[in-house]
């Protein structure tokens, strides 16, 4: 009998971490279920904004190390200089800035869970240290010779195709292995349409009743229809978005339509007769545009591209939550061109 209640509470605390009732999502739960009762390194797979920190935490969470810590860092937003002190820690003076000695990462996550996301962006040379780490489970601070035992399960994601990323000679192919010994693909929020109502429950349940917004039945068509390239980080962004701007309110098609695209709602609507809802396809392709010039008017033509291109820089940004490689993944541009572009408008890197 004792067995059966603990099977409800887990069973009732992982639907609650991970929302939804789609064939997608049950499966993923079953799949958090067998691999929490080993210790086993795990590789989420999956698009930026589909929840793999979730997932993680709720491996974590099921497991037999839930009572020690989770720890997570963010492979790719951390500068390449410093991700050897994050993870391992350095000692008092071991390089400028280093006033006094800090434990990384492994250390402490002791007994825990590391949570290493975007994995496939750490560097070539600290790939090397990493596998040494895990095949020998000890540390060296930075500054210091002396090796430290560490206990910990190391759980990484990635939104990469990891293949690619070996045959380029960019990601050790024994340090996937190593990592991956189980790999878990975490689905899409296009993958899972269906878990979308459920899901704008979820980030409305601690609203206030005056900001919660209703969504009429063309409204709700339209988000089941709209592609998601942010995933559930595009759909919480949305749900918050509308509750700042429309709190209260019932949207319908026309609503979402403008609020899908954060820039959208400052670029002028065109004058004349107003049209029926767009379909999802316009929706998914809804871009801002420039304000007409008036008739007879010269058009700078390159301050106008300068300046959608800005939005478009900021959008993809936000719905990165500042991952540029990611960012640039979403405005299919090399990670180096929008870098480039940044500094030629002036973006400043966001904080992860």
């Amino acid at each position: 009998m004792t067995e059966v209640g603990q099977n409800k509470t887990d069973a009732s605390a992982l639907e609650a971490l991970i929302i939804g009732h789609s064939p997608a999502v049950v499966r993923l739960r079953e799949m958090i279920r067998r691999v929490a009762r080993s210790n086993a390194s795990v590789m989420l797979c999956g698009p930026s904004g589909s929840g793999k920190e979730l997932v993680a935490r709720a491996i974590h969470d099921e497991g037999v190390r839930s009572a020690k810590a989770f720890s997570a860092i963010n492979c790719g937003a951390i500068p390449g200089e410093l991700i050897e002190s994050e993870l391992f820690g350095h000692e008092k003076g071991s390089f400028t800035g280093a006033h006094a000695r800090r434990i990384g990462h492994f250390e402490a996550s002791e007994g825990g869970t590391l949570f290493l996301d975007e994995i496939g962006d750490m560097r070539f040379d600290m790939q090397v240290k990493l596998l040494r780490v895990l095949e020998d489970r000890t540390i060296v601070r930075v500054g210091s010779s002396d090796m430290k035992a560490v206990d910990v399960r190391v759980i990484s994601a990635t939104h990469q195709d990891l293949g690619v990323a070996i045959a380029d000679g960019r990601f050790r192919e024994d340090l996937f292995f190593r990592l991956g010994v189980v790999v878990v693909q975490v689905p899409s929020l296009a993958d899972r349409v269906e878990d979308i109502p459920a899901l704008i429950r979820h980030f409305q349940r601690k609203m206030p009743a005056d900001a919660k917004c209703r969504f009429d039945e063309a409204a709700m068509a339209l988000l089941m229809r709209h592609r998601w390239p942010g995933n559930v980080r595009e759909l919480r962004n949305f749900v918050e978005r509308a509750s700042v701007l429309q709190g209260g309110e019932t949207l319908g098609a026309d609503d979402v339509l403008i609020l899908l695209n954060p820039t959208a709602a400052l670029a002028p609507r065109p004058a004349g007769p107003a049209t029926g809802p767009a379909s999802g396809d316009d929706a998914a392709a809804a871009m801002p545009f420039a304000k007409a010039p008036a008739p007879g008017r010269p058009i700078d033509l390159k301050r106008e591209i300068e300046t959608i291109e800005l939005e478009q820089i900021h959008n993809a940004l936000d719905l990165a939550d500042g991952i540029i490689s990611e960012a640039a993944r979403l405005l299919t541009l090399k990670r180096t061109t929008l870098i480039e572009k940044m500094r030629k408008y002036g973006v400043q890197q966001q904080a992860a």
